[in-house]
């Protein structure tokens, strides 16, 4: 199971939210030092996040992300305001990600989605942001009546590089990973897709706990850490030991 670390990005500066609020930002600095860190410490792929793409509904931070990527030299994935084809190119090929995470157009447009997975293949994560497994869009601002996983069946059999899954109750809250979120990514999972997890990721037991639910379903192949890196209840070099 890969561990991603998170660096969520906002004016250019690596800050965190909790329970993806603008108002209950913590800044963390340079970006581009967090992502050498973390490559120093293990890291094999890094998950960003465009906080005024989300807000703004189109890349905004995406200079930054191409130096990140340029500096880390490991695959970068991408999520934050990407609402049409354009976006995508852009943050393929001239930002330089590997993967691009769409969200809220696969709730809202999903013959769009559809058309840009085959246009794509291997290159859009289905980003699933979910409360009391409810799918939250507009960067968490709406919470819809669809269930996460009914989002996720009507993709079944397309190329999508990853099912990017965030229990958004549990996100920079530092209080763990529960059993309810563990099932709802396995029932994902069970679906066909690679499934990565995210929020809730506090201590080493986490990734224990989902490495554990990974070796019964090896679909499960990835959890993003954000808030406990850099709060320091666990490292990198930690997670990735414990993950195998």
């Amino acid at each position: 199971m890969e561990i991603l670390p998170a660096i969520d990005l906002r004016g250019g500066q690596c800050v965190r939210l909790r329970q993806g609020d603008y108002n209950q930002e913590t800044v963390f600095g340079d970006p581009l030092e967090m992502a050498r860190r973390f490559v120093a410490e293990g890291a094999t792929r890094l998950h960003l996040v465009d906080l005024d793409g989300a807000k703004a509904g189109r890349p905004v931070n995406h200079e930054v992300v191409r130096s990140i990527v340029a500096t880390a030299g490991i695959p970068c994935e991408l999520g934050g305001g990407v609402r049409d084809e354009g976006a995508i190119r852009l943050l393929l090929e001239t930002a330089g990600v590997d993967r691009v995470i769409v969200g809220t157009q696969a709730l809202k447009q999903p013959d769009w989605f559809r058309a840009m997975v085959e246009k794509f293949p291997g290159q859009i994560a289905l980003g699933i942001d979910a409360r009391d497994s409810m799918v939250a869009t507009e960067g968490w601002l709406d919470v819809s009546q669809t269930p996460a996983i009914e989002l996720a069946r009507q993709y079944v059999g397309l190329d999508i590089a990853a099912v990017i899954y965030t229990n958004i109750a549990n996100d920079g809250m530092m209080q763990g990973i529960d059993a309810a979120t563990i099932g709802d990514l396995v029932a994902l999972a069970r679906l066909g897709f690679p499934v990565i997890a995210s929020g809730g990721v506090t201590t080493v037991d986490d990734v224990r706990k989902l490495a554990a639910a990974a070796r019964d379903e090896p679909r499960l192949v990835g959890a993003i850490i954000g808030r406990a890196l850099y709060e320091g209840t666990i490292t990198v070099t930690s997670a990735v030991a414990a993950a195998k």
